[in-house]
């Protein structure tokens, strides 16, 4: 199968473009298998493609790095560059005496490893995209309307999709090849059950506040080595962490962020959920809806080539609101519900909310399960598969970023 079969429309596509037209280099990172190198070479397709995974290039490109690149005076795509470390340096030298637009594209799968490289030899050069599974817009534009329980079950990672794949199998592989692949090039894990049995108790505290000495406890593993295994799936596009808002209010707010994964459908694979028919009753399906609902904002702006600005608000009160969007005109305060039945008790956290911080407040949104769309109390009531619109809609008449 070729990555042709694996064409989705992907919205970031016209960004990669317009940059293209700016940035000697174009660097887009992400998750493996989230499309990345599809994106380049179906965007680029007279580009000439370079795969660092595998063992015989590399070693070329590292014996000569002068003599490897000048077989691509035009440029070329770089797929996986973190596994040349050097070359972005390489790279610098030669934009620096031809800065032609759209020279070279670079993806990778290591974000911290990526930026470290990036910023050290790149900086100024290099146009920064990140690439997540598909959105809810992005399968709408396949022709896939799928309802949220698919979506929970399924996540995002195109293949699934292409292929009809059973989840539970994809998302199996996937994170067994995570593991034995990417740690061991990453990391010097010595006990792996230890570290997939950590990684499984994360996705049970998904929507939680982050309490890393009980993370470390329930895994039997110390505090330092719990951090340092959560920067790794940080650094691999495997969770995420949502920060508190920080307000001047007369009020104590926490300062501990909550977790959640980039794809839902992992997280749920890790809880033990191999059918579609356990989210229906799993005690955790409001954490997993409301992960699927901040993610996709995440995806929302990163598609949009912006930074999101992301948080919550959670007080010593007890008043607490799911997810913050801040913006320069006409920030979103938002509820997330996984029932499919709105009530007005669903509301008040976002009317108490609105009275203490009306700056984080211009619009209210209630994201639930169901399907209707209709406006109570000056809240808006969004579906799941209206949420991207209802994302655009509430922008600035400038687009303000």
């Amino acid at each position: 199968m070729t990555y042709s079969a694996f064409m989705f429309p992907r919205l970031i596509a016209q960004h990669l473009v317009a940059l293209a037209a700016q940035y000697p280099v174009i660097t887009v990172t992400g998750p493996r298998q989230s499309g990345k190198t599809t994106l380049l070479r179906q965007t680029f397709p007279d580009k000439p493609y370079v795969n660092l995974e595998a063992p015989d290039t590399r070693a070329d490109l590292l014996a000569d790095p002068r003599g490897f690149l000048a077989r691509y005076p035009d440029g070329a795509i770089f797929d996986e560059f973190q596994r040349a470390p050097d070359l972005p340096s390489w790279l610098q030298v030669l934009v620096d005496a031809a800065p032609t637009p759209g020279r070279y594209l670079l993806t990778g799968s290591q974000q911290l490893e990526v930026m470290s490289r990036v910023s050290q030899s790149l900086a100024g050069r290099t146009a920064l995209l990140k690439l997540l599974p598909l959105s809810i817009e992005e399968l709408a534009m396949a022709g896939i309307a799928a309802a949220p329980e698919r979506l929970l079950h399924a996540g995002g990672y195109p293949r699934i999709h292409a292929l009809k794949l059973d989840p539970a199998q994809m998302l199996a592989d996937y994170f067994e090849t995570f593991v034995q692949r990417d740690l061991r090039q990453l990391a010097q894990i010595r006990d792996l059950a230890l570290f997939e049995r950590f990684v499984r108790l994360c996705a049970g505290r998904i929507g939680q506040l982050l309490n890393l000495n009980n993370l470390a406890a329930d895994t039997g593993v110390s505090q330092p080595t719990a951090r340092a295994w959560l920067t790794l799936l940080e650094a691999n596009y495997i969770v995420f962490q949502l920060q508190p808002r920080h307000a001047n209010l007369r009020k104590r707010l926490t300062r501990s962020p909550k977790l959640y994964f980039h794809d839902v459908g992992l997280a749920s694979f890790l809880l033990g959920i191999n059918q579609q028919s356990q989210l229906a009753t799993h005690p955790l399906r409001g954490q997993l809806f409301e992960n699927l609902v901040i993610s996709e904002a995440m995806k929302w702006h990163f598609n949009r080539g912006r930074r999101p600005q992301l948080s919550f608000y959670r007080d010593s009160g007890g008043l607490e609101v799911d997810l913050l969007i801040e913006r320069p005109v006409h920030s979103l305060a938002i509820e997330i519900k996984s029932g499919a039945t709105v009530s007005g008790d669903m509301l008040s956290s976002l009317h108490r909310l609105a009275a203490l911080d009306p700056g984080a407040t211009g619009i209210r949104m209630l994201v639930h399960g169901g399907s209707l769309n209709a406006t109570r109390e000056g809240v808006w009531l969004v579906s799941l598969s209206d949420f991207p619109a209802a994302l655009t809609h509430g922008e600035s008449p400038a687009g303000a970023r």
